[in-house]
């Protein structure tokens, strides 16, 4: 569960003194270069915490979390309702920035950005996946998968070649136009996952990306994203599911806010 920390906690906790870049002026850039000049290191968390203020408590979501994602992993992130696996999802989206602590991204320090670069971030190096695929109702799948490169001020002519190749990519080339009411549930995750595909992201993270599924669909969509870490993808996957978890090749267990296990599983 979050725990609550009140003031008088805090004030003892805080007695000993963390090295933070406010408190030092110093920010430790870690090793995430390769001997041969290529950034292996995609994702490096260093001591990250989330503390949000409720009046005279703080709740503390992460309390410290450091960890490493390489190029081309296919990670899992799972563990029960309240652990703080959301939280960390948001913060490895930049939909969120850390309240200590440093996040690097591809060898760009995104827990000191402003919310322009944020946002430039989120659209250029992180490809979202959401279990209610939040795609527009009226609008097809072609130009569903276009929106990211619209954001990006990719020209029109451009936009539909990509976004045709990413829909090729999930075996959908035969329904791109359709729009979301004329397709499955299978169908509609496949699309919002070309979506994410098509402007090349850093990572694809996934967020319960089977949860409105069956279990036939669960299994179809989790081949897939097999066959994306095969195809190279750096792919990170949030569960509460074990069945899905287990298809991944490291799986990350998160319990009151701490990485309580870190294993790789293939």
């Amino acid at each position: 569960m979050i725990q609550l920390i009140t003031q008088e906690q805090e004030k003892l906790m805080t007695e000993t003194p963390i090295a933070t870049a406010t408190a030092t002026s110093v920010v430790t850039k870690p090793n995430l270069v390769s001997p041969d000049g290529k950034i292996q290191v995609l994702i490096a968390m260093q001591n990250i915490w989330k503390t949000y203020d409720m009046g005279a408590e703080k709740v503390h979501a992460l309390h410290g979390v450091s960890f490493e994602v390489h190029r081309g992993e296919y990670v899992a992130i799972t563990g029960p309702s309240g652990s703080g696996k959301s939280t960390l999802m948001n913060l490895i989206g930049c939909l969120d920035t850390p309240s200590q602590g440093d996040y690097w991204l591809n060898g760009k320090n995104v827990s000191e950005m402003d919310d322009d670069e944020l946002a430039r971030i989120r659209n250029q190096e992180v490809g979202f996946v959401f279990q209610t695929f939040n795609l527009l109702a009226r609008a097809t799948a072609l130009h569903n998968v276009e929106l990211p490169l619209i954001y990006g001020g990719i020209p029109s002519a451009k936009r539909h070649e990509m976004a045709k190749q990413a829909l090729g990519e999930v075996d959908l080339t035969d329904r791109m136009m359709h729009r979301p009411n004329e397709l499955s549930g299978g169908q509609r995750q496949r699309v919002a996952i070309a979506r994410a595909l098509v402007n090349h992201p850093s990572i694809l993270l996934a967020d319960e990306p089977t949860g409105a599924l069956d279990t036939a669909t669960s299994y179809d969509i989790m081949n897939l994203f097999e066959k994306l870490h095969e195809d190279g993808n750096t792919i990170i996957l949030v569960t509460h599911e074990h069945d899905i978890a287990a298809r991944a090749h490291r799986v990350i267990s998160i319990r009151d806010g701490l990485i309580e296990k870190d294993e790789q599983i293939k």
